[in-house]
């Protein structure tokens, strides 16, 4: 038997539209869950949830941070519900920070309806403290990135998350932060600021805390058909009030890297993201390396992946071995990535380490996903003329000194066309990182944004992206 733990993110970024259309063609279980959610939401006065994402459009209209995590929460209950359709059973489900409210709404401890209206009043009570704080990932340990915001030595800036065994993340007050990002800049390690609505886990959350737990709707509490695990508790979930569990989670660190350790120590075998990107399970493949992640949404036919998975658990019940196999790459921030068959290398490749952006839960950094050796990842090409030939090799050159440089490697060890993280081993943190240095040297400040650069992490995209971007710059 294959035990699987399904994962819910916390605030990642506003789903694709159309994301959600497929599954709701499919699924009665998913079309109702959608349904309560819209009710829940025009009852508060906002608008429909669902629209746009079983439609084909592409963005967010930005309706503010109530919506964002409303659709959130609709992308992880619907992908649990298509999981469940399909036989897949968990052995339990756990959430990242906002997501253990997704997690209890999909385990049946609280209504679709209830976990709605608390994910808005949790919302609102944060915009009403108007706090002026950050969150910022930095590529380390979790002892390191204490120590790091001990030398601020104030009470409000604190570790607020230990996401895998070298990713962490920092919150506390905006000025203490751009303080923190210097000094880790300054001791080489990578750091990245997160883009969330509402930066939380830190003490200064203290009173949006009593506000919510004196203005929230109360809660019915019911017993739920599976278990759920809490990253901030350390523990299940017991018989806890769910706006406590909620407000309690606001000032209190998230524990996702121990949780998981956990999980797989008592039995887990594979861990299932309910969401669109990998944003949890890159926290899980960092911290178990090999373990089996499934992110079924950033797969062009999700439904397959899961049937395979549950005919794999079928087939390890029957006494076969279970054969894990690598995760499945994300999407690229303009759609599902194209998977395309490949020479297998002469060797194993080996699963990469995480945000994003998701990167992203709570918050992420957005990371490029290990593809299994015989897939590849491939984003919309950027064409480069025959008189560009030239100024590629030169571009390219320089990127294999700048990268060599930074990571210790020869320069002529680093092949364009070697996957950054996938090959090479480099963290999508120090990706981010290299990238805002090819940004610097070529005078290209959009290459900073572009997240296609990190989901397909090659040399060769980014000098095509140099070269292209120095072309329109001269108007070529």
């Amino acid at each position: 038997m294959v035990d699987s733990v399904f994962v819910m993110p916390g605030t990642v970024a506003a789903p694709r539209g159309g994301i959600l259309r497929d599954l709701h063609n499919r699924y009665e279980t998913v079309r109702e869950a959608l349904s309560r959610i819209d009710k829940a939401a025009r009852d508060m006065g906002l608008p429909n949830i669902s629209t746009r994402l079983i439609e084909h459009n592409g963005t967010s209209d930005r309706r503010g941070p109530e919506v964002q995590y409303l659709e959130i929460f609709a992308v992880s209950i619907a992908t649990h519900h298509m999981l469940i359709a399909e036989g897949a059973e968990p052995v339990a489900i756990v959430g990242q920070s906002i997501g253990e409210l997704w997690a209890l709404a999909a385990a049946g401890h609280v209504s679709v309806e209830d976990a709605a209206r608390l994910a808005v009043a949790r919302s609102e009570v944060l915009t009403r403290q108007s706090w002026n704080g950050k969150m910022l990932a930095v590529g380390v340990d979790g002892r390191r990135a204490e120590s790091l915001a001990g030398l601020m030595d104030h009470p409000d800036l604190v570790l607020a998350c230990e996401n895998a065994p070298r990713q962490s993340v920092i919150s506390g007050p905006r000025q203490l932060i751009e303080h923190v990002e210097r000094v880790a800049d300054s001791l080489g390690w990578p750091s990245l600021p997160l883009d969330v609505p509402h930066p939380t886990h830190t003490p200064a959350m203290a009173r949006a805390a009593r506000d919510l737990r004196a203005t929230a709707p109360r809660v019915p509490y019911g017993s739920g058909r599976w278990r759920v695990c809490s990253p901030w508790l350390g523990r299940d979930v017991g018989d806890d009030d769910p706006v406590d569990l909620v407000a309690g989670a606001l000032t209190s660190r998230v524990r996702m890297l121990h949780t998981i350790r956990q999980l797989h120590a008592a039995g887990a075998d594979a861990f299932v993201e309910c969401g669109e990107w990998a944003v949890v399970t890159k926290f899980v493949e960092a911290s178990i390396p090999g373990v089996r992640c499934v992110v079924p949404l950033s797969e062009s036919d999700p439904v397959e992946v899961v049937r395979a998975l549950v005919a794999e658990s079928a087939e390890a019940a029957g006494g076969a071995p279970f054969r894990p196999r690598p995760s499945a790459p994300p999407s690229n921030g303009r759609g599902p990535v194209v998977r395309v068959t490949l020479p297998a290398p002469a060797g194993p490749v080996e699963p990469a380490p995480s945000a994003a952006p998701s990167a992203p839960s709570t918050p992420s950094a957005p990371s490029a996903s290990s593809a299994p050796s015989a897939v590849a990842t491939v984003a919309p090409a950027v064409t480069s003329s025959a008189s560009d030939g030239l100024e590629y090799e030169t571009v390219l050159a320089e990127l294999q000194t700048l990268y060599g440089d930074f990571l210790g490697y020869p320069p002529d060890l680093l092949g364009e066309d070697d996957g950054l993280e996938s090959e090479l081993g480099v963290e999508s943190l120090k990706q981010v990182v290299l990238l805002g240095r090819v940004s610097d040297q070529f005078d290209l400040p959009e290459l900073r944004s572009n997240s296609s650069l990190l989901s397909v992490g090659t040399l060769r995209r980014i000098a095509e992206s140099v070269v292209a971007g120095r072309a329109e710059a001269a108007g070529r």
